[in-house]
């Protein structure tokens, strides 16, 4: 006879596919916004913006407000610290 901390554990073959079939949609929009962010950088490239940049300003922009003027204090400091 089990107790419940084995029952617990049991997998049911429905509740498994469940779960599988739910990362697998998930994967698939995962898929489709990646291609999304790339037609959309493509498209300004193609107006003349720097990729580059662009990406680094959707990184700041993600970031805390707080920390990233810390940060670039910081940075100022060390540019003047060089001489730069």
């Amino acid at each position: 006879m089990q107790n419940d901390s084995d029952t617990k554990y049991l997998v049911t073959k429905d509740e498994l596919r469940q779960f599988i079939e739910r990362l697998e949609r998930l994967e698939a929009e995962k898929k489709d916004i990646v291609d999304q962010q790339k037609e959309v950088l493509a498209e300004a490239k193609g107006r003349g913006y720097d990729i580059k940049v662009i990406r680094k300003l959707v990184t700041l922009r993600r970031r805390d407000q707080n920390e990233l003027a810390e940060e670039e204090a910081v940075l100022e400091l060390y540019k003047e610290a060089l001489e730069m």
